[in-house]
């Protein structure tokens, strides 16, 4: 198989030859190619212009056997394309200018048909898709609503996401009216990743975690849902991801996705018994970026959990570190597909 045959059947709980392995950041800023990249271009230069997006989303496929791409973009974008006035600080993050705070801040918010507002994504997806020639999957991403809100309203990176909780709770109104707004323009923006020939998206909800299972529930599951079941028609696999989770694994189970991205913070093994469908991680990103003695031993470990199941995707419980050493990816690699590969064989 190759690497896209066997992330593809891995997604659709099918046998594989070996566990494919992609992860999360795996083009950026621990890659001194990337670095020499920022040092001429800003980083919202480099996701809006389509060759140097796809330069960047195959610098880390020139080093490591990887099985798939993620699109190089940003959450950001589709918020820029509905009329936020946020831009992407260094050491920072996602600032916005003018926050979130009334009714009227959300009806501001223009609607975003992606395939022209969005177009240089569409490029980039279309340019990368010919790049990867068929030998590796193409993965389309987007922020999920919440995490979007919470940017919009918080106005810049947050620990304790007060705004956005005050806002759900002392304006719900304003605050569904907002999740349907992002989830209408979150839609369009994976559907037409799909039509730009992604193989599979993945929704992001950075910070689903830091609610409470019942504010989950009622203010944010109902638009990931929607968002979910609306791609079923594009029959490309569905990933969700979120973080930190653990506590809201029961209401993740649920979703309407053919992956449920995991973090690191529960056991793999424990999370298969309650998630149904195929699942992504679990590596913590802290000790791929550390020796590469504990790399190899954690990952002999969340293989082992796996036990040889079908429908595991190696990956990371987030994104890679920039203090992550290159080699340390490429033994993660080397270790998942040589192990995994006896352990098929075995099973056979």
């Amino acid at each position: 198989m190759n690497g896209r045959e066997r992330f593809l059947a891995a997604c659709r709980n099918q046998p594989v030859d070996a566990t494919p392995v992609w992860l999360m950041r795996q083009a950026g800023r621990y890659l001194p190619e990337y670095r020499e990249l920022r040092k001429k271009h800003p980083i919202l230069e480099l996701a809006t212009t389509p060759d140097l997006a796809v330069e960047v989303a195959l610098q880390p496929l020139r080093r490591f056997d990887l099985d798939a791409s993620i699109l190089f973009a940003d959450i950001v974008l589709p918020l820029r394309a509905m009329g936020s006035d946020v831009d992407l600080v260094d050491s920072i993050g996602p600032v916005v200018a003018q926050p979130i705070r009334t009714e009227a801040h959300v009806d501001a918010l223009s609607p975003v048909r992606s395939r022209n507002d969005l177009s240089f994504v569409m490029e980039a997806v279309r340019n990368l898709k010919g790049e990867l020639r068929g030998e590796r999957a193409l993965i389309g991403f987007s922020g999920a609503p919440f995490t979007l809100a919470s940017y919009l309203i918080e106005g810049k990176p947050s620990r304790e996401f007060i705004e956005a909780k005050r806002f759900m709770h002392e304006q719900p109104d304003a605050w569904h009216r907002l999740m349907a707004k992002l989830a209408d323009v979150v839609t369009d923006y994976l559907q037409e990743q799909v039509r730009a020939g992604a193989d599979a998206v993945q929704l992001f909800d950075s910070w689903a975690g830091h609610l409470s299972p019942a504010d989950y529930a009622s203010h944010v599951a109902p638009y990931t849902q929607r968002i979910l079941r609306d791609l079923r028609s594009t029959g490309v696999p569905r990933i969700h991801f979120a973080t930190p989770t653990s506590g809201l694994l029961p209401q993740l189970a649920k979703l309407d996705c053919e992956v449920q991205g995991l973090d690191w913070r529960i056991d793999l093994d424990a999370a298969r018994k309650q998630v149904p469908t195929p699942v992504q991680g679990n590596l913590d990103p802290a000790i791929l970026a550390s020796s590469a003695t504990a790399t190899a031993a954690a990952t002999h470990g969340i293989l082992a959990a796996n036990a040889g199941r079908a429908g595991h995707i190696f990956n990371l419980g987030h994104g890679v570190l920039p203090e992550t050493p290159p080699e340390n990816v490429a033994l993660l690699v080397k270790t998942v597909h040589e192990a995994s590969r006896t352990v098929a064989k075995v099973a056979a």
